[in-house]
């Protein structure tokens, strides 16, 4: 069993930032997969970001070169680093991890980019 609980949502301006971070019950060591995903209203949700055991990062096109995952082994978190925000990002964001063979998600947080 994994709890994950997700946090570090708001409202933030266009052009503003913000830094999510996805607290795990266990080691991150003990992760084949580490991502984030969000979902807007009316909308499916979607992989924002993911990295793998072997550090592999992966992208959606949306947010090449805007947002940064991380994984900070001190704290044992997975971090979404965003930055130059825009009013289509506001959504959930929830984090979801692979142990062994099931997925775990968060309670997701919510990222609301509006003037």
């Amino acid at each position: 069993q994994v709890h994950l609980v997700e946090s570090g949502g708001g409202l933030v301006q266009p052009g503003g930032s913000l830094r999510l971070s996805c607290a795990a019950s266990r080691t991150i060591f003990s992760f084949n997969t580490m991502g984030w995903y969000r979902q807007a209203p009316g909308k499916e949700r979607e992989l924002v970001a993911e990295v793998t055991s072997s550090g592999l990062k992966n992208y959606a096109d949306s947010v090449k070169g805007r947002f940064t995952i991380s994984e900070d082994n001190a704290r044992n978190t997975i971090d979404l680093q965003m930055n130059s925000l825009k009013p289509e990002d506001t959504a959930v964001y929830y984090c979801q991890v692979q142990y062994i063979q099931f997925y775990y998600w968060g309670q997701g947080t919510q990222v609301t980019v509006s003037s």
